[in-house]
């Protein structure tokens, strides 16, 4: 069975939104590590947000290479109550039951689901349980404000580390699995 892997990039508050404070951490083993991340899915699961930003990039980098072939080419399940029609290559829009229509994925045959930012379509699966690994990128700054990866309301989740990696600026990946 697939997995639905969320890998997101975080302040150490917490911060989610508006990743564009990441680039200053930038480095060639964040970007290996990116890439290696992609490869091992092919699949993305995706907020409408976060689509429609990716959908208005993405088929512009070229210059990315293989990852970019990738992040345009693989099969894109976008979760909203407002698409209609998704231009972006390989997309479909999901508006059914959450639960009932990522459990159909995850049972299909393949590779594991990537979701990349999308907050709120992350606090829903969470919430849900759908998570199977939790990635965090953990940034070295505190950004005090923003949509943070959990709200207030949100019920206890444990977790179990199962690894880190640490990169030259201070970025730290942290990898969960449900406890």
């Amino acid at each position: 069975m697939r997995k639905v892997i969320v890998s997101e990039f975080i302040s150490v508050d917490g911060v989610i939104e508006n990743p564009g404070w990441t680039f200053q951490f930038h480095t060639e083993e964040q970007d290996k590590f990116k890439f290696e991340e992609l490869k091992n899915c092919d699949a993305l699961l995706l907020g409408r947000e976060t689509y429609t930003g990716f959908a208005g990039a993405w088929p512009n980098m070229t210059e990315e290479g293989l990852y970019a072939e990738w992040m345009n080419n693989y099969p894109k399940y976008v979760v909203s109550t407002t698409l209609e029609n998704p231009e972006w290559n390989n997309s479909t829009v999901i508006k059914g039951d959450l639960t009932e229509e990522i459990n159909k994925l995850k049972a299909q045959p393949g590779k594991d689901i990537v979701v990349f930012g999308s907050a709120t379509l992350v606090q829903s699966l969470l919430k849900l349980g759908l998570v199977d690994e939790l990635r965090l990128m953990v940034y070295p700054i505190i950004k005090g404000t923003g949509k943070r990866l959990y709200d207030e309301a949100a019920d206890d989740n444990l977790l179990k580390l199962v690894s880190t990696e640490t990169f030259p600026t201070g970025v730290v990946v942290l990898t969960y699995h449900k406890a």
